[in-house]
């Protein structure tokens, strides 16, 4: 595969995603936001487990040691910002939600600094600034204005910024196709636990949610990680996940053509400042290296 191809995948990707943030909250008309969780986990689940079971068949070595752990923790923060997200996206926008959850790539170096010790890039400063001042200009230049949902979103970035962290640990394996079925199964038990407890459980709302199920489940789920997996291979991890962070356009378009949100001037300001911190963040490393070998010469 040629770098331009693994490119195109990238974006396709981050296309899925963005519109995704289109059919979770087009979902939320039909069943509860933990019978979703575990709804389209549970799609991902038995669209990945075919693939675990060759990767397993075709694996040099037994069953990794600590994969089924690790894979049990990221599980579990995924759940947590799935559920977040989800709750949050019933009065948040999706246009709000594309940006807010983004905030997981600024956050991101500050977990790594407590879990590995190791101190973020002075770049990360500035990008924090800026995200704080994007979001008070996305919640219209007060946060007062903030729907709960919106809150929601934004805490549950945290979640996926640890589960970053967790899915790094885990490369280790070389088993990412069975860590994914693995968190996914967990995901999916938590979500419908979580649904047995405080949503009702229907059928009828479910069958009338597929398609909102079937996209997330399988093409903004088991699709775009395998489209990760083979573009990663050829595309820089820095390139890549600048490619990958356009999803929030992305949910920005999908969320204007396909359920007519809006945001004000201060809004669109706010989500421009939350995307420049976060492409800040990913080209950071870069950035510092060409300064330390200006001040070389």
């Amino acid at each position: 595969m040629r770098r331009i191809h693994a490119d195109l995948l990238l974006i396709l990707a981050a296309v899925i995603w963005g519109v995704a943030f289109v059919f979770q909250k087009t979902a939320m008309a039909h069943v509860g936001p933990l019978l979703f969780v575990a709804a389209r986990s549970t799609v991902a689940m038995l669209a990945l487990t075919p693939l675990a079971i060759r990767e397993g068949r075709e694996a040099p070595d037994q069953f990794p040691r600590g994969l089924l752990s690790i894979a049990a923790l990221a599980g579990l923060a995924f759940f947590l910002g799935a559920a977040l997200q989800q709750v949050g996206i019933v009065t948040a926008t999706a246009t709000n939600a594309g940006f807010l959850t983004a905030l997981y790539v600024v956050i991101t170096p500050f977990l790594v600094w407590i879990v590995m010790r190791r101190a973020p890039a002075w770049i990360v400063w500035p990008a924090v600034v800026m995200s704080f001042v994007g979001v008070w200009l996305l919640g219209g230049g007060t946060i007062g204005s903030f729907a709960h949902g919106d809150l929601l979103v934004a805490i549950s970035a945290f979640f996926w910024a640890a589960h970053v962290v967790i899915v790094a640990q885990a490369t280790r394996h070389a088993r990412p196709v069975t860590f994914s079925a693995i968190q996914f199964a967990v995901v999916a038990v938590l979500g419908l636990t979580g649904a047995l407890l405080s949503e009702p459980i229907s059928l009828t709302a479910l069958a009338a949610a597929w398609r909102e199920i079937a996209y997330v489940g399988l093409l903004s789920s088991a699709l775009t990680f395998t489209l990760l997996a083979i573009a990663m291979k050829y595309t820089p991890p820095t390139e890549a996940a600048i490619i990958v962070s356009s999803e929030t356009l992305f949910a920005a378009l999908a969320a204007y053509m396909l359920l007519g949100e809006r945001l004000s001037l201060a809004g669109w300001c706010g989500a421009g400042l939350i995307l420049m911190a976060v492409l800040l963040v990913q080209t950071g490393p870069t950035i510092e290296q060409l300064l330390q070998r200006l001040r070389a010469k």
